[in-house]
């Protein structure tokens, strides 16, 4: 496992250095936070969508990848796995109030870009994933065989809602990048390659090297967790169900 535990740790740096730049880019050049319907506001969009929907979701994933969460109980791992996607559903949730609070001030219309239709759809089937999820294998309310038949489902359709977060995040710093940098903003242009669109593209290239990364760790049968035979008499939050 010394190459799960390489690749791993590069995740984790990653995913924090995708935060810490993004963070930067709009402390950097978009002016900051705040929470008052201003563009400081709608900086909260792409921290919260980069941080959740990227990071913490990535991570999420690969909770059941990791060695020590095939020994011993389940239960801790499933609480991580289930507290991570909370996280990033909640910052979600906070940076879609970010931007829809923006563009009713401004009077700029909502979800007519690609961006904003690929964006709105993860985070829909995410929480259609994580309250699948709570009933099927954290609670369970389910019965086991259908959790059981239901487990490489919900793993794959987690699969596909990171790809769509990863094509939301990229999509949005080009479209941000595009509305912002042009002379009208007494910008230099976007053609141009300001000093802003290096930093900016460089951030989406490494959001993908980071998604790509996960998606390929999550793909390898030998990483996953081995499964195990379980009874179809369990009590919520206690018993072991199948796989992970």
């Amino acid at each position: 496992m010394r190459l799960f535990s390489l690749l791993y740790l590069l995740v984790i740096l990653l995913g924090i250095l995708c935060v810490f730049l993004t963070v930067f880019w709009v402390q950097q050049w978009r002016g900051g936070f705040a929470w008052d319907e201003s563009g400081m506001m709608f900086n909260w969009h792409p921290v919260c969508m980069v941080t959740g929907l990227v990071v913490l979701y990535g991570n999420a994933a690969l909770v059941y990848r990791l060695p020590l969460s095939w020994v011993g109980q389940k239960l801790p791992w499933k609480l991580l796995h289930a507290g991570l996607t909370l996280a990033a559903f909640i910052l979600s949730v906070v940076g879609l109030v970010a931007v829809f609070a923006f563009h009713n001030k401004q009077q700029i219309r909502n979800l007519y870009s690609l961006h904003s239709w690929l964006g709105l759809t993860a985070v829909l089937l995410f929480s259609f994933q994580w309250m699948s999820g709570l009933c099927a294998f954290l609670l369970p309310l389910l019965p086991a065989w259908f959790s059981s038949a239901y487990k490489p489902i919900h793993m794959s359709f987690g699969s596909a809602i990171f790809i769509l977060s990863l094509a939301s995040a990229i999509a949005g710093i080009n479209e941000k990048l595009i509305f912002s940098l042009k002379p009208s903003n007494n910008t230099a242009g976007y053609s141009s390659l300001p000093p802003e669109a290096l930093f900016a593209n460089s951030l989406g290239l490494l959001i993908g090297v980071f998604g790509l990364l996960v998606l390929w760790m999550l793909s390898r049968p030998s990483w996953q967790r081995p499964d195990r035979h379980i009874s179809e008499a369990r009590q919520p939050l206690l018993e072991e169900e199948d796989g992970g």
